[in-house]
This record gives structure tokens, sequence and C-alpha cells, in this order.
């Protein structure tokens, strides 16, 4: 349906596109600023221009370039995303309608995100990486009005999401600094750095893109 008043979180379709409403200005001309879901591509419009969707089990979309799928019957899982879609903040909480946070800690059934947020399970949706056999993709309000240049700037928007989470360090990957012959392992990973067994903290992408660190060991690979 379009939306005649908006509310910031929304998840609405804009130019047949799902794209999510981050900041509402009433007296400007194109007073509502939204952002793309599936690569944050911001723009500003109008109410009148939208049409609300409102999120549900097995909805399928692409986020930030990797697609998930929305799940009411799945646990969280720490470094997996959840939609926050029936906020119910707590006084030092800081969280709105249909936030996407990383999930840092479980506790009980409680989940504790990356962002030092409190969530409960009646609050938000799991978003389980890939799309489900059962699952409806909401990337677009009409499939039947998608370009082919649509259709293989999504594809090359998931290629190149595959190639940046093929490049992110995991727990136990063994790295080797050709400066001094240390062979350390990734013990933990924090935001965008990883942590070093010998206490040495990296920024994760420069394991890959600097000279001084190669890798050694790969969970995620069979042979040692």
């Amino acid at each position: 349906m379009n939306l005649l008043q908006v509310r910031k979180g929304q998840l609405v379709y804009y130019k047949n596109e799902l794209h999510k409403i981050y900041s509402v200005r009433p007296l400007s001309r194109l007073s509502i600023k939204l952002y793309r879901v599936k690569d944050m591509e911001q723009v500003n419009c109008r109410a009148d221009e939208l049409t609300l969707h409102r999120p549900q089990h097995l909805d399928s979309f692409l986020f930030q370039g990797s697609r998930y799928t929305l799940r009411k019957d799945k646990p969280a899982e720490v470094d997996g995303y959840i939609l926050i879609t029936r906020p119910d903040p707590g006084q030092l909480d800081h969280y709105t309608l249909n936030e996407f946070e990383k999930v840092g800690e479980l506790m009980g059934d409680k989940v504790y995100t990356t962002l030092y947020n409190t969530v409960k399970p009646k609050e938000f949706l799991v978003m389980e990486p890939g799309g489900a056999p059962d699952s409806k993709e909401i990337d677009y309000l009409d499939q039947s009005l998608v370009t082919p240049e649509q259709e293989e700037e999504d594809r090359k928007l998931e290629e190149t999401a595959s190639e940046e989470a093929s490049k992110t360090p995991s727990v136990g990957d063994i790295y080797l600094n050709l400066d001094n012959g240390i062979k350390s392992m990734v013990v933990a990973l924090v935001d965008d750095e990883a942590i070093m067994g010998h206490g040495e903290r990296v920024k994760a992408v420069d394991l890959f893109n600097s000279d001084n660190w190669t890798v050694i060991y790969a969970t995620g690979e069979e042979d040692f």
C-alpha cells in the first residue's frame, strides 16, 4: 500500500526496489531519505512515491550484496544478523524499527548485539544466510519489471560480496609475519580487527592485502 504517513525504519519500495527509510524531514520538498537495502545507495523522495512492505518469515532479500532469508524458527548465532521487527528497547538500548543488528553474544534467551543493545527473541527475526527453498524474494515489488541490466547488477553485487567474504579471516587461521618470522593464530575477531595469539591487533583487510602477512593455515581448508 502507498504511504500517507511515514516512519523512520519502515521498509518500502521505491522505483520497484526494496529500500529502508532512515530519516524523515517534514519541511523538506523531498522529505524522505532512504537507502537501498541491497547496496546502501542513498536517495531522497516523497512519501507518495513509496509502497510499504512489512517484513515477515521467509522473506528473502539482498543485504549489502549478500542474500538472507528471514526466519522465526531459527536461533540467532554469534556473528550472524537479526532484523528487529517489533522493537521494545530497554532504557539503555538505542535501536528502532527494522534495525539490522549483528549478534555479538548470546546469554540465555537474549541477544547482545555488537552495538551494545540487548534484544529479546520476540523482537526480531533471524537473518539466515542464503535463500531457503520455500522463501519469497522481496528485492522487487514487481519482478516482471526487472530489467536484464538490474539482474546483471545484482549478480555482480553477490559475486563481489562473496569474494569479500572469502577474504575475511576466521578464528583459528594461522598467519606468518614475513617481517619477523612469527607464526600467530587468530584468536578473536572484533569489528574489523583480528586479534592474534601474541596480542597484536591487525586490521582484517591487512592480513590479505599487506605484504607483511601470509596465511599458512586456514580453518576452511581441509589440508594443513
